[in-house]
């Protein structure tokens, strides 16, 4: 069966922040986090790039990863490191751009307080 191919090569999230915190009960999973998820329709892998923009420096990146081909990814902020880790307690945004079209989410976990919050949604498209 062949694939259909859906989304863009171009997207921004223009909102991105990992506070300094622990996760609650040391639980790696619960600890807050940023995530690009990625959805790969396509019959060949795609090659994405990432970079993160910042408010008083320069842009760090490109990030690269590779989204299998019929699959998805769920890409967290804090597990970047090369060419630098993304920094915490700081704003940026992040231009993800892919040599061809894949869907992405942006997705946050803050879980500074008892009470975890979840913030998920599309990241803006544009070709």
């Amino acid at each position: 069966m062949a694939s259909r191919s859906v989304g863009s090569r171009c997207w921004a999230i223009a909102e991105g922040y990992i506070p300094l915190d622990k996760a609650p009960n040391d639980d790696p999973r619960l600890m807050s986090h940023e995530s690009a998820c990625m959805l790969n329709t396509n019959d060949q892998d795609a090659q994405v790039t990432l970079t993160l923009y910042f408010k008083q420096r320069e842009p760090a990146g490109p990030y690269r990863v590779v989204v299998p081909a019929r699959r998805t990814m769920h890409l967290r902020f804090n597990d970047l490191t090369d060419p630098e880790p993304v920094p915490r307690d700081t704003d940026y945004a992040t231009l993800i751009e892919s040599d061809i079209p894949i869907v992405v989410q942006h997705t946050r976990l803050d879980s500074r307080q008892a009470a975890l919050a979840l913030l998920s949604t599309i990241a803006y498209a544009g070709d």
